[in-house]
């Protein structure tokens, strides 16, 4: 086992004296080859490109005599020294961190970041990184390879967002760029960049001026609780948009950040205001062009971020991106057998009758959907009196896809 592990965070500006006597004592290092040509790397050093930093961490444990890992910005921030502190390789790891690249985007930029989400975009967790974009009002995302600016700017078709793009941080090719997520796909970026995303509505959920005191998302300053009554909404709500039904419906999706939502038949836009509160993205959809401004005059009033989208279920979804898990308020059978073709995770809808109920059940099965049905009745009380006011009854049903579990 090496006998000292040194990590240095390097955000091109010169290295500390703390970094300089940890690599002029190393009998190893590894790194970039851009850190492998530092003059203060020692010459008769043992030197290893870093890939893969699991085998580089083999290699180091191994290792007999004095190891440095040199990586970009902090090291500790979405960065080596975790891999390098699993259990599995036992190595002890001391941290010398520079200032990371999303500290760094953020301060050419101008602007503060303790509100802002940070993602890792990469082929695999691209479209989620997406979907907290889509979500969110300001989000710093830290691309790879074939899931940059480009990529990001194409699957947020439909939502306007403003990108800075900065590449190559800390070099002497080092360049910001300002453009609309519309226009990122028209240029070729270098790497490694990072892309702030900015954009989406503004409303009472923001930190105030003088800033908030939790990092990453404002407080919530709605009401507290979930499936909040009409009179949050406006008035009165739909058939389907209850607030018992509606806490099931939450309940059994279980909308979360990185998550795309449909909600088909947003009606007054409880739901999906509430699924958008939880940090999912959202898509509301309906036909009708008040159910439209009353979503979104919801979205607004909660300050949160929704994607409207007007037309009739099943036609309007085949544009659409892939969702996570679907409500559908309306629409019947053949929406919710059009939604179950696309195989998102979770779905989940109501029937006014037992037949009906039947109907969607056979064929979320037939999908290949594990099908749970419950009768959900609310029953409204006047407590002056304890007299019944109002009574609702529905058939919930849900759908779980068993081969996404995730």
């Amino acid at each position: 086992m090496a006998d000292r592990v040194t990590v240095i965070g390097w955000d091109g500006s010169p290295l500390t004296a703390a970094a300089r006597a940890a690599l002029g004592a190393a009998t190893l290092v590894a790194g970039a080859a851009h850190h492998l040509a530092l003059p203060e790397v020692p010459p008769g050093a043992e030197r290893i490109r870093l890939g893969s930093v699991a085998l580089a961490a083999r290699r180091i444990a191994g290792h007999r005599g004095s190891a440095v890992v040199l990586a970009d910005g902090d090291p500790g921030f979405f960065g080596v020294v975790r891999t390098l502190r699993a259990p599995e390789f036992g190595l002890e790891v001391e941290v010398v961190p520079g200032v990371s690249s999303v500290a760094t985007a953020f301060a050419r930029a101008g602007m503060p970041w303790d509100d802002a989400q940070v993602v890792v975009a990469h082929r695999r967790t691209l479209r989620r990184a997406v979907n907290v974009c889509r979500a969110h009002t300001k989000v710093a995302v830290l691309t790879s390879p074939g899931a940059g600016p480009a990529e990001l700017g194409l699957l947020l078709d439909g939502v306007h967002r403003t990108f800075v793009i900065c590449e190559e941080l800390g070099t002497d090719r080092e360049q910001v760029t300002v453009v609309t997520s519309d226009k990122a796909a028209d240029h070729t970026w270098r790497d490694p960049n990072l892309v702030i995303v900015i954009g989406g509505t503004v409303g009472p959920g923001v930190a105030a001026e003088d800033g908030g005191w939790i990092a990453g998302r404002a407080p919530d300053i709605a009401p507290r609780g979930w499936a909040l009554p009409a009179e949050a909404y406006g008035g009165d709500l739909g058939e389907g948009e209850g607030e018992l039904l509606r806490a099931a419906q939450l309940a059994r999706l279980g909308p979360r950040v990185g998550d795309l939502v449909w909600d088909i038949g947003c009606g007054s836009g409880a739901f999906a205001t509430e699924a958008a509160r939880a940090g999912a993205a959202v898509i509301a959809v309906d036909r009708d062009l008040e159910a439209c401004a009353r979503t979104e005059a919801a979205a607004r009033g909660f300050g949160v971020q929704l994607q409207i989208v007007r037309g009739t279920a099943p036609h309007v979804l085949e544009n659409l991106p892939e969702p996570d898990v679907v409500r559908v308020g309306g629409g019947g059978a053949a929406v919710v057998s059009a939604v179950a073709d696309r195989r998102p995770q979770r779905i989940v809808t109501h029937a006014a009758t037992r037949d009906a109920a039947e109907l969607v059940g056979r064929d979320l099965t037939e999908h290949g959907y594990r099908v749970e049905c419950a009768l959900v009745q609310s029953v409204e009380l006047d407590t002056r009196a304890w007299t019944e006011t109002e009574r609702s009854v529905a058939f919930l049903l849900s759908g779980l896809l068993p081969d996404r579990t995730a």
